[in-house]
């Protein structure tokens, strides 16, 4: 099938590109969509030419031409995610080459809409959970690509209401408090032990295997988000010696907003940036360079599920203009512990979180 053939490959990538990407997130809490980044970033990467397209193609698999492909595709599949939403829209003050745009026949083109249209498409395809663009929208932009990935998905087994109740959270720095805290019995082969000591428990969402995995992740006491949360995408696992698991999981609702372009140098992206070399023939006749990259993410956990959004902003700059400045084995994630969401097939991180303080619920 080559829907799964698509989605190992590009999957593959962008569970690089997370590895990559979250050693800069820092210690704190975060939500962040490497699947949305990667699909904004490849729909630039598709007008990419010369030494732009080289280190956007080590970033994120792909670049030119294949980038066009890749981001079709990869956008073509996810969609079949029970519950997951997609759409992105490039928005223009620049002509754009016919063939740039007809490569790309997933993404919506069009004029440069004023800040309040945009506001409202993103507050309307994320289903409210994001109500602005996280970027203003100045002079400086030529062309504004916007990704959203939003999914609103019920557990297989909601959580009983009841049998939420306070319980203990200790933070990264060592501070307990007591938190709402949901529980439950999952079944066995529902949770395993990931390299590095991390325990993952899956909660299943949809039906015939359509919906998004959840996966929450427990790594030892003082690991970091960037040791956790790739255990979400692991392929080895070994199977816990239970007859049954009985885990305890904070309610929470986590959003962050970041910046992304002021990491891209850390990922080894220049050419893409800089007002001199930047080349992105491929896309258009004006000279452009990538100005802002910039991610809003949210996700909420509750006893019926789960919901999350990200909306992630590639701006496009005319050339020069300055940048704005997650046998009874009891698993209790009470300590910093991450969060994980892949598509249907296992093989796409639509979302990653990581929970350092203690829950606002």
């Amino acid at each position: 099938m080559a829907g799964v053939e698509g989605l190992t490959r590009y999957g593959t990538a962008v569970r690089e590109l997370a590895e990559r990407w979250l050693p800069h997130l820092g210690g704190g809490d975060f939500v962040c969509s490497p699947a949305g980044l990667w699909l904004a970033l490849g729909a630039v990467a598709a007008g990419a030419r010369t030494e732009t397209a080289d280190e956007l193609r080590v970033l994120l698999g792909v670049a030119g031409g294949e980038a066009a492909d890749a981001v079709t595709a990869a956008a073509r599949d996810l969609a079949a995610t029970d519950a997951l939403a997609l759409a992105t829209r490039a928005w223009a003050r620049v002509p754009l080459y016919r063939a740039y745009r007809e490569s790309l026949p997933g993404i919506v083109f069009g004029g440069l809409p004023d800040q309040r249209e945009c506001d409202a498409w993103v507050r309307e395809a994320t289903g409210g959970l994001i109500e602005v663009l996280p970027v203003r929208i100045d002079t400086y932009n030529a062309l504004v690509v916007v990704n959203v990935l939003a999914l609103k998905a019920g557990w297989e087994h909601p959580f009983l209401a009841w049998n939420t109740r306070p319980c203990p959270f200790t933070d990264a720095r060592g501070v307990e408090r007591e938190v709402a805290t949901m529980h439950a019995t999952v079944e066995p082969e529902d949770a395993w032990r990931a390299p590095g000591g991390v325990r993952v428990v899956e909660l299943r969402t949809g039906r015939d295997g359509t919906g998004a995995r959840v996966r929450f992740l427990l790594g030892p006491p003082g690991a970091e988000a960037r040791d956790v949360l790739p255990a979400g995408w692991a392929g080895e696992r070994e199977p816990l010696r239970a007859d049954e698991v009985h885990l305890a999981l904070p309610r929470l609702a986590l959003r962050t907003r970041l910046d992304v372009g002021r990491q891209l140098a850390a990922l080894d992206v220049e050419f893409a940036t800089d007002e001199e070399l930047a080349d992105f023939s491929g896309m258009s006749p004006e000279p452009l360079r990538v100005g802002q990259v910039v991610q809003e993410a949210v996700v909420e956990v509750a006893e019926e599920g789960i919901e999350a959004a990200a909306v992630t902003v590639a701006a496009m700059d005319w050339m020069g203009a300055d940048e704005e400045p997650r046998r009874i084995e009891r698993i209790a994630f009470d300590r910093p512990f991450g969060i994980v969401v892949l598509d249907a097939t296992g093989e796409v991180p639509l979302f990653t979180a990581w929970q350092s303080s203690a829950p606002a619920s």
